[in-house]
C-alpha cells in the first residue's frame, strides 16, 4: 500500500489531533470526524476534509484510526453506522481499555465485515510523528504488514501478536509501572519542598534512583523460576525501609497515602510468610486480591 495511502481519524482529543496533523505533514488525503465538530477547525484549514457524518468519515477511507476516550465511546460513534460504512474498514483501535474489551470488540468489528488492529501508543502526542517513539499493535499480521508504512507515519510500529487483546494488555502494562512511577516522583518532590528543596535540586539523583533497569534484568529470571530467595533482600528489610519513607512524609506534613498503600502491600507479604524472602515475592502477593 502506498505511504501516502488515504487515513480518516475519528476522535481529535490531543492525542487524534496530533495524528491527524502528521498524516497532513507526510501528504495523505486526512478525513477527520468528531463529535464537537469545531475540532476540527484547524485540521480542515490545514486541508483535511470534515465528514459530516460517521458514515462518511468511515466510507472515506479503508485505513480508520480511532483515538476515542474508552471502548464505550467506541460503541457510541461507530454503533450507529450503516454496516456498510464499515464492512471492509481496517479500525486502528488505538483507544485504551481491557485486553477483554479489545478482543470483544474485535469480535464487534468482525461481525460487521470490519477488521481491528488493536494499537496501544507508547508516546503522548508530543511524540506522534516522531520515529523514536513507538506503538504495541495486534491483531491480523497481513492486515498489519499491508498498513505498516501508513501505521508508521505515527510512530515505529511493534506488532506483538495475532491475539487483538494483547496490544491493550501490554499497553496496560506500561500504565502500570509508568503512573506509580512518576507518582512517586511527585510524591518525593512534596517531601522535598517541605524542607525547602526544589524539583531542581531533586531531579539529579531522581533520574538515577528511577533507572531500575539492573534490577529487573536481576530479578526477571528469579521471577520465572519462582525463586524469591533473600539472598540480597529481605521482605521485611522492605518493611523497616517503607516505614521510614512513610515516617519521613508524616514529620514533613505530607501526605502519606502512597507511602501507607506500599507498606500495606509489604506487611501482607510478610503476613503470608515470606519475610525472609525477596520482595519479588510481592509478585505471587499481587496475583490475588486483597482480603
Amino acid at each position: 500500500m502506498p505511504s501516502t495511502a488515504p487515513v480518516t481519524v475519528i476522535g481529535l482529543g490531543p492525542m487524534g489531533h496530533a495524528m491527524a496533523r502528521a498524516y497532513l505533514d507526510r501528504g495523505h488525503r486526512v478525513t477527520v470526524w468528531n463529535r464537537t465538530a469545531s475540532r476540527a477547525d484547524a485540521l480542515v484549514a490545514r486541508g483535511a476534509h470534515r465528514a459530516a457524518t460517521v458514515d462518511e468519515a468511515l466510507t472515506a477511507s479503508r485505513l480508520v484510526v480511532l483515538s476515542l476516550t474508552d471502548y464505550e465511546a467506541v460503541y457510541a460513534v461507530l454503533g450507529g453506522a450503516d454496516p456498510s460504512a464499515l464492512a471492509g474498514r481496517v479500525l486502528v483501535n488505538l483507544t485504551s481499555d481491557t485486553p477483554g474489551r479489545a478482543r470483544e470488540s474485535a469480535a464487534w468489528a468482525a461481525e460487521r465485515g470490519a477488521t481491528q488492529l488493536t494499537g496501544g501508543v507508547l508516546t503522548p502526542p508530543s511524540g506522534i510523528g516522531d520515529p523514536a517513539s513507538s506503538t504495541f499493535y495486534s491483531g491480523p499480521r497481513e492486515v498489519f504488514d499491508a498498513h505498516r508504512a501508513t501505521l508508521e507515519v505515527l510512530t515505529a510500529a511493534d506488532h506483538r501478536g495475532e491475539d487483538p487483546g494483547l496490544a491493550a494488555l501490554l499497553y496496560q502494562l506500561n500504565m502500570t509501572m509508568f503512573w506509580p512511577a512518576l507518582t512517586s516522583y511527585w510524591q518525593a518532590l512534596a517531601i522535598a519542598g517541605a524542607h525547602g528543596l526544589k524539583a531542581a535540586d531533586v531531579l539529579p539523583f531522581a533520574v538515577e534512583a528511577l533507572d531500575v533497569k539492573r534490577f529487573l534484568e536481576f530479578y526477571t529470571p528469579r521471577v520465572d523460576a519462582g525463586d524469591h530467595t533473600g539472598d540480597v533482600d529481605r521482605l521485611t528489610m522492605g518493611v523497616a525501609s517503607v516505614e521510614h519513607v512513610l515516617h519521613t512524609a508524616a514529620d514533613s506534613g505530607a501526605d502519606t497515602t502512597l507511602p501507607a498503600a506500599l507498606l500495606d502491600v509489604f506487611r501482607r507479604g510478610v503476613a503470608a510468610g515470606h519475610g525472609a524472602d525477596s520482595s519479588s515475592s510481592l509478585v505471587e502477593i499481587l496475583k490475588r486480591p486483597a482480603t
